[in-house]
């Protein structure tokens, strides 16, 4: 049963009398409370909307996501091997990442502020403390691509070093440092031959043959330049951590023995070197290193296979946490970092070395991660 509409009110109403006079509701004065509210009500609104989009010279860095190394992204694996057999893998392998505000194109706003501050997985710094002055956008995406790129091959020739591998390599001048000999007497585009009458086929017989040199004395450098061969004395410097230094920046170009293809979008840097080395490693060798464990970490990765510190790491132990792994393998260099931050259920090994990172991998995949080091005060 539907109900007819209601008639219209002009269709009710009866017309007053010709001369009655109509009446007319009193207006009630008006609150001054209310008012004040009201506008009370307005400001706040607009000051919340300008707090949300309002930049200020602040960066706030946050955990990031995660990636298994092992696994596939957007249905292509992030690690691709061709020229030699590979093996399946199980367990994960996660690169960590942090997020943040506060660079060009990306402004901190007032609100991301004041939750960064009240959150204890965030870091609010000055903006200058975090973002080179003066880059643009393009420059910094630029720089992070270009350190993802050269972590990705340090890390596979890192890794076939490891496994027995030759990878050999023309090292190349890129620069020199100033204050030292080098810088006088190396040009750019030199390329190294041998040092002191040692032929150097890849970086690896170059780091050696310095290991062996006092810091201060002369080592002579043979080099091909104009396409000629020119013998170069060199008196050595001192490293910080006490080694033998020529004061020489080298751009190597290798030569792989193996293809290996790493796909990975939307992270830069080059902080995912050591766990790129263990993906390699894993697929490379017919045990199942990880065996089902869930295993993150960071760490810069040198050709040498040197496990260097990095940026942001109380955030990748929470975004590793977050994320659902049990270890995390963190570089010896950022231990002070990690004491007293690391969240519960997470297991943290420190590692130096490729040789120790995969030492700790095959540890925890056979049960027995109790026993490898950690950090500790």
């Amino acid at each position: 049963m539907f109900a007819s509409p209601e008639p219209r009110p002009d269709e009710i109403a009866p017309a007053p009398d010709e001369g009655a006079a109509a009446a007319v509701e009193p207006r009630r004065p008006v609150d001054p409370r209310s008012v004040l509210l009201s506008g009370g009500m307005l400001l706040t609104a607009v000051l919340i909307a300008v707090a949300v989009v309002i930049p200020v010279p602040y960066a706030v860095t946050s955990p990031g996501p995660t990636r298994d190394v092992l696994g596939s992204q957007n249905g292509t694996p992030l690690i691709r091997i061709s020229g030699a057999q590979t093996y399946p893998s199980t367990g994960q392998l996660r690169l960590t990442t942090v997020s943040g505000t506060g660079g060009p194109g990306y402004p901190s706003s007032l609100s991301g502020v004041l939750r960064g501050w009240f959150d204890p997985t965030s870091v609010v710094d000055p903006a200058e403390a975090v973002v080179p002055k003066g880059q643009t956008q393009q420059q910094i995406d630029a720089a992070n691509s270009q350190e993802m790129t050269s972590s990705q091959e340090n890390a596979t020739v890192a890794a076939l070093t490891q496994l027995g591998y030759t990878v050999p390599a023309t090292l190349t001048v890129a620069g020199t440092q100033d204050g030292t000999d080098a810088a006088t007497k190396l040009h750019k585009g030199d390329v190294l031959e041998q040092l002191d009458g040692t032929t150097l086929p890849d970086y690896q017989t170059l780091v050696r043959k310095l290991e062996a040199v006092t810091p201060g004395s002369t080592v002579t450098l043979t080099v091909r330049r104009d396409g000629a061969d020119q013998q170069v004395p060199i008196v050595t410097s001192k490293r910080p951590d006490g080694r033998a230094l020529i004061g020489v920046m080298i751009d190597p170009t290798f030569t792989f023995p193996v293809k290996v293809d790493i796909s990975i979008d939307g992270i830069g840097g080059p902080s995912a070197g050591t766990m790129f080395a263990l993906g390699i490693v894993d697929k490379l060798t017919p045990a199942d290193e990880a065996n089902g464990a869930k295993i993150a970490g960071t760490g810069t990765m040198d050709v040498t296979g040197e496990v260097g510190p990095i940026g942001g790491i109380r955030q990748k132990l929470v975004g590793a946490r977050r994320d659902g792994a049990d270890w995390f393998l963190a570089p010896a260099s950022n231990c002070d970092e990690v004491v007293g931050h690391v969240p519960a259920g997470l297991h943290v090994v420190k590692v130096a070395t490729l040789s120790d990172a995969v030492a700790a991998m095959t540890a925890i995949g056979k049960g027995a991660g109790g026993s490898l080091p950690t950090c500790t005060r």
